[in-house]
């Protein structure tokens, strides 16, 4: 069974967006695929509720029938089991951007995080824009905190900086020279990656997961 990651580097929701995330929801089964949202990184300035439409609205639009906005906002409900079962039967699960070491840690060891878990092994799409990509790889940079932290590490050995065409390029010198064995992978604003090809990214060695995209 394949594992489906989508990594998008910022500004989602719009345009050229519309082709990588068509593709994921084929990927994960069509329009009528189970979909959730997690907002969880944008709850540190109460902007959860708000982002969490917008991703619905988003792919409603694209034509996906079934979509939700979960309310994960803390560790507390990051451990509700009526929320993880929700998860758990999703299809394409969907990691908003926002604060990303309070995203990794409201979700690291939770009910919620082994639900994404058994979900993705069962074959679900994965998926995250700029908080939500970084929190996904082994390691992360906070820009914060201004240091590398270990993340969820769905994507080993890779430390994601989104936004890379605008400021997030400026992120990327504080990690390289910390995580010598990593891939530092750069994606620009409503950019996306997905490992559903075969050729490599510029910059990706042959053992990364992941492929041209949008």
């Amino acid at each position: 069974m394949n594992d489906y990651l989508l990594l998008e580097g910022g500004a989602e929701f719009d345009g050229p967006m519309v082709d990588p995330d068509r593709r994921a929801i084929e990927l994960a089964g069509g329009m009528d695929a189970p979909f959730c949202i997690i907002p969880t990184a944008a709850a540190p300035d109460n902007n959860h509720q708000r982002a969490g439409q917008n991703g619905v609205r988003w792919f409603t639009h694209l034509g996906a029938t079934d979509v939700i906005s979960l309310p994960i906002i803390d560790q507390d409900s990051a451990n509700q089991p009526a929320i993880a079962a929700r998860l758990r039967d999703a299809r394409f699960i969907y990691l908003l951007g926002g604060f990303p070491h309070y995203l990794e840690q409201t979700l690291a060891g939770s009910l919620c995080w082994q639900a994404v878990l058994e979900a993705y092994q069962a074959g679900a799409v994965v998926g995250g824009s700029r908080a939500g990509a970084m929190v996904l790889c082994q390691h992360y940079y906070d820009p914060q905190a201004q240091r590398v932290v270990t993340g969820l590490n769905l994507v080993p050995k890779t430390c994601v900086i989104p936004h890379h065409n605008n400021f997030g390029k400026s992120w990327a010198a504080h990690p390289s020279g910390l995580l010598p064995g990593d891939v530092l992978v750069g994606i620009d604003e409503q950019t996306g990656m997905i490992n559903d090809g075969i050729e490599d990214c510029s910059g990706v060695t042959p053992n990364s997961p992941f492929f041209h995209g949008n």
